[in-house]
């Protein structure tokens, strides 16, 4: 799937997104039904928006339509870094695996930092 692909795909509602991936794959509802597993009906209501998937039809119906769960569940910008980490990102994932490591240690020590002052933030106020 493209970027652009992706892009269209993940401002979609969660219905008309199952819908789409469907489609993209060559599934009718009755064949992804099948293939994971649910009664047509029940996919017709996720695709209405009527009904919520359990969490193991969503791990299935990612598997089914090659897609993350994320994919599935996230709107764009739900997850993942801010616009202004996303370089920054990108240029760590060109690192070796000791500077990986490294900032990975630091990151998880300003993230507890931040935490615990939450935490006290919250029993003082």
């Amino acid at each position: 799937m493209s970027t652009d692909q992706i892009a269209w795909m993940i401002r979609m509602p969660f219905p008309e997104r199952v819908a789409a991936l469907r489609k993209q794959n060559g599934y009718t509802q009755q064949s992804l039904a099948d293939a994971i597993e649910l009664n047509v009906s029940q996919l017709k209501r996720y695709e209405a928006g009527t009904s919520q998937p359990t969490l193991d039809v969503l791990r299935k119906l990612a598997v089914a339509l090659s897609v993350s769960a994320d994919m599935l569940l996230f709107d764009r910008n739900e997850r993942g870094p801010d616009e202004e980490f996303k370089l920054q990102f990108e240029a760590i994932s060109q690192m070796s695996s000791e500077d990986k490591q490294a900032i990975k240690t630091l990151l998880e020590g300003m993230i507890v930092k931040n935490r615990a002052k939450h935490m006290l933030d919250g029993l003082s106020g």
